[in-house]
């Protein structure tokens, strides 16, 4: 007979000073989730009590305390090795899953052994669609659209709009290159051969690796409205903002060269280099044009 205690889906949660969203993500999932269910919470060197408070509320999540901030992929991969779900649902502290959402898409990975993974509608507070729920892979050519505001000005084209799929309408579910680690499930199974984050990102890109991966090993990616989750995002400060856009682009070339470079030239390369550090050059410039000036005293 089957174990009726091992949980169906696993929740990892990685979280650094987010103890308010963080509770309030925690609460939503067990309050939400119509399946078995654990949760993992590796806590990044939070200063905050984020780790004491989940301990408080949440007695049955488990919680990884790390001594420094090892970045996303790395924390993450601690908390994989912890996971007992047949499906992990990788969530951010700042998204909140609607009901009944967690066994929807547990139940299409369950109705779909093809599948590697499956992500929610995402949308943000004001409900708006949150563009990072459903990508195609940053090729050169979609790179080139994005830098030159092509993809913008024509967002529901196949051609110049693919990056965030603007051509398929966002309440069909249909087969994408990757979803959002900041709400994902992934099937275990998959990521015992395709193998977990690649601890080289420190933030951002490691979820649209690990879609590559899955692709290459021969599974799909898939987008569920039928499943629902919000994301509440929470301001940065002005060197937080600045750390987040290095990272971003950081993670962009690294994608690049570990999956692409290959297959382009060394002029193309140098396109792609100058495309996305150009892009954040840009937006230095104008975070300093419009940093707000001191007042003689």
């Amino acid at each position: 007979m089957p174990d009726q205690t091992k949980p169906l889906v696993s929740a990892l949660v990685v979280s650094h000073n987010a103890k308010d969203l963080l509770l309030q993500c925690l609460q939503t999932f067990f309050a939400n989730a119509d399946v078995p269910v654990e949760a993992v919470v590796v806590d990044n060197d939070s200063s905050d009590g984020s780790a004491a408070a989940v301990t408080d509320e949440f007695p049955q999540a488990t919680v990884l305390v790390q001594p420094k901030n090892l970045g996303y992929g790395r924390a993450a991969n601690l908390g994989f090795e912890r996971c007992q779900g047949r499906f992990v649902l990788l969530l951010s502290s700042e998204v909140t899953v609607d009901a009944q959402s967690v066994g929807r898409m547990a139940d299409f990975l369950l109705t779909r052994p093809d599948a590697g993974a499956v992500g929610p509608r995402l949308v943000l507070p004001d409900g708006r669609p949150d563009p990072e729920a459903r990508r195609a892979f940053p090729m050169p050519r979609t790179l080139f659209y994005r830098t030159f505001g092509l993809s913008k000005l024509f967002p529901k084209s196949p051609r110049f709009g693919r990056y965030n799929m603007g051509h398929l309408s966002d309440s069909d579910a249909h087969e994408m290159d990757a979803g959002s680690g900041a709400c994902l499930m992934v099937r275990m199974a998959a990521l015992d051969r395709v193998g977990f984050f690649d601890p080289r990102y420190f933030m951002f890109g490691e979820d649209i690796d690990l879609c590559y991966r899955l692709k290459l090993g021969g599974w799909k990616v898939f987008y569920q409205p039928s499943a629902g989750a919000t994301r509440h995002v929470s301001p940065a400060t002005r060197e937080g903002e600045r750390q987040m856009s290095y990272q971003r682009h950081r993670s962009m070339w690294a994608y690049h060269f570990k999956h692409h470079a290959e297959d382009q030239s060394a002029f193309g390369n140098g396109l792609v280099w100058a495309q996305i550090w150009g892009r954040w050059a840009a937006e230095r410039v104008r975070d300093t044009v419009k940093r707000p000036k001191r007042t003689a005293g």
